[in-house]
């Protein structure tokens, strides 16, 4: 039989084996809701270094289309 892990909530630790069959399934919603938590974040980094990369391509544009030639190719 797997252990369940201890669980700390507010700064106490809990045995999470003598969890009823209620708290059992609050605390697996409680992971799926942080895998979607941390999926979310890592999305908004991506999302953010695209931006980034956007915005320094159309610096890029900006630029060469002043100096009438493209000095980035």
């Amino acid at each position: 039989m797997v252990k369940m892990p201890k669980i700390n909530l507010g700064g106490v630790e809990y045995d999470s084996d003598q969890f009823s069959e209620n708290s059992k399934n609050l605390l697996a919603e409680l992971q799926k809701l942080e895998r979607s938590i941390q999926e979310k974040n890592n999305l908004v980094a991506i999302f953010t270094k695209a931006k980034r990369a956007y915005i320094a391509d159309l610096k890029q544009e900006m630029i060469s289309s002043k100096a009438g030639l493209d000095l980035f190719e």
